[in-house]
């Protein structure tokens, strides 16, 4: 192919007959100023003897377009500023094609691991994506790991709903007397965890999971998945931040364990990472601004919830500064599958979950889920500030 090289982004020309795992060499050489090499002789002289790039524009994206995998698949390289992994998009894109979308994305304001994420979509545009699209999904490390939807069934009998954050197995109680049957359990790790840290972690994991069994209710376990799955909960929550810093071995033993995942994203190119797992369901957000946490995004608004619902491929939570039931509803009339709410429970669930639950229940047999010949909507705004 001709290389594509300016100060945005860099399309390296992919010799016949090269590793695949050379392909994160090349595109970091190039990304970072360096020449064109043979990525079977490495990265060039670019590199320093620790094996990080010494200069360049690094503000800039590479992809290494329709590299050869051992089971005959093609996958795109990314290196990003914002994130690193294989593409695995449901065609291949010409680089000029690939290129016009991703500069008409930078110029709408998106980051270029999000802009690489659409010029992935065949025949992409910022009117929409065409009907039948399908985004592409996003590997976590160097290893492609791609798991199949069909490998990891869906509790179908009923929609995740209102689903409650919870922090004891005493709190849990009392959101499902409520009449919640969704909840995660969040019991964060102290900075110094006393001695008696990890059976008062078991005990609760162990408590919820026998409450939740005694209550028809989908249960989700925040961090600890290891012990969730040791003790039987169905499900997990994983923030984008703690997959990342698992090793490829973790990841896989994750998926090997077979529980139920539910994944945070709030970006494009997190929304196509999350895919790559097949999960349960992914939350967007923040949906409203929040005070629960300390972050960089934009609120998503309920155009962007829309559009994770539309192309997501899976379940999606809205989440994030939504604090009264005509939030709750707005967010399932856009198409969410479940609402997570956090402060919104306050200190009687009994009270709030009833008028919670009855708008959402109106509200869902009102909503009008797009369909897949349904118009097609334009990109969603950009998630981060302008640099």
């Amino acid at each position: 192919m001709n290389e594509i090289d300016d100060e945005d982004l860099v399309l390296p020309a992919w010799p016949a007959g090269a590793d695949p795992s050379t392909a994160p060499r090349l595109a970091a050489a190039r990304r970072h100023g360096g020449a064109p090499t043979d990525p079977a002789q490495g990265t060039g002289g670019n590199d320093g003897a620790d094996g990080t790039t010494r200069a360049g524009p690094s503000g800039r994206t590479a992809c290494v377009l329709d590299v050869p995998q051992a089971d005959g698949t093609r996958l795109h390289w990314l290196d990003s500023p914002q994130a690193r992994g294989w593409i695995a998009a449901s065609q291949s894109v010409t680089p000029a094609a690939f290129a016009g979308v991703f500069r008409a994305a930078l110029a709408a304001g998106f980051t270029g691991a999000d802009a690489a994420m659409l010029a992935s979509v065949p025949d992409a545009s910022p009117q929409g994506l065409p009907p039948g699209s399908v985004l592409p999904r996003l590997s976590w490390g160097e290893a492609p790991l791609f798991v199949a939807r069909a490998a990891r069934p869906v509790r179908a009998d009923r929609p995740l709903g209102l689903y409650g954050l919870v922090d004891s197995a005493e709190r849990m109680r009392e959101a499902l007397d409520a009449g919640l049957r969704t909840v995660q359990l969040r019991l964060k790790t102290p900075a110094q965890p006393a001695a008696h840290w990890p059976d008062r972690l078991r005990g609760e994991i162990a408590a919820c999971v026998a409450l939740a069994r005694d209550a028809g209710a989908e249960l989700f376990i925040n961090d600890h998945w290891r012990e969730a799955a040791a003790l039987g909960a169905p499900g997990v929550h994983l923030g984008q931040e703690d997959l990342l810093a698992m090793d490829e071995l973790s990841r896989a033993a994750l998926v090997a364990s077979g529980i139920g995942l539910g994944i945070s994203s709030h970006s494009l190119w997190e929304l196509c990472r999350a895919r790559a797992l097949a999960p349960r369901y992914i939350a967007c957000g923040p949906v409203w601004p929040t005070v629960t946490k300390d972050m960089p995004w934009r609120p998503q608004g309920l155009d962007n919830l829309a559009w994770w619902c539309r192309w997501a491929g899976a379940s999606v939570v809205a989440i994030g500064g939504i604090l009264s039931p005509g939030q709750a509803a707005d967010c399932i009339r856009a198409g969410a599958d479940g609402v997570c709410v956090v402060r919104a429970l306050g200190d009687a669930p009994r009270q709030a979950v009833p008028a919670f639950q009855a708008v959402l229940d109106t509200a869902r047999r009102d909503a009008r889920h797009a369909g897949a010949d349904a118009p097609t909507s334009s990109w969603p705004h950009p998630m981060l500030p302008a640099a």
